[in-house]
């Protein structure tokens, strides 16, 4: 496989997107460490590094990319389907990712396909909530604090879930 490699900065740290001539294989977040870039990176991680970059301006709210093929349960991958229909600018509960999964009551396994998330960002993980709060991120809680303020997200509201709920995917407008 020939794997190509592209950064970004942000302000909580550097981003690594990993792929092939086929499809990004993985978004690297800022603590797992520095990858150098690729001098010419496959067109998908360019397009990939681009949108990322457009994000972190705030200037793009969905991304456009190829993903390439990796290994996963069937749930994962119904939790990441899920995920990437979660608008920018919103939140929902671990449960209500299960719900829209397919599988009520399977919150705890939520946070197990979000944990092995191979795009984060580009699946936004970060969008899943506690229903008490903010909950875990592999990123670090501070990395998910900025992603949620970054789209907007009142963080002090997160958790009182009478005030957050106008912003859970879930809730009725």
């Amino acid at each position: 496989m020939d794997l190509s490699f592209a950064t970004i900065s942000s302000p909580v740290g550097t981003w690594v997107i990993e792929g092939t001539s086929v499809g990004v294989t993985r978004v690297h977040m800022p603590h797992e460490g520095a990858i150098t870039s690729s001098s010419h990176p496959h067109e998908p991680v360019a397009r990939a590094r681009e949108q990322l970059e457009e994000y972190f301006h705030g200037t793009r709210r969905d991304f456009d990319v190829e993903f390439a093929q990796t290994a996963a349960t069937s749930f994962q991958r119904a939790v990441w389907r899920a995920l990437v229909a979660l608008p920018y600018g919103s939140v929902a509960t671990y449960a209500r990712v299960a719900e829209m999964a397919g599988h009520p009551g399977a919150a705890r396994a939520v946070g197990n396909a979000n944990h092995a998330n191979p795009w984060p960002v580009l699946v936004p993980c970060h969008r899943v909530v506690a229903s008490s709060g903010l909950g875990g991120y592999g990123g670090g809680e501070d990395v998910k604090r900025y992603l949620l303020t970054l789209e907007g997200v009142r963080l002090e509201s997160v958790g009182d879930p009478k005030a957050w709920r106008k912003k859970d995917a879930s809730a009725p407008e």
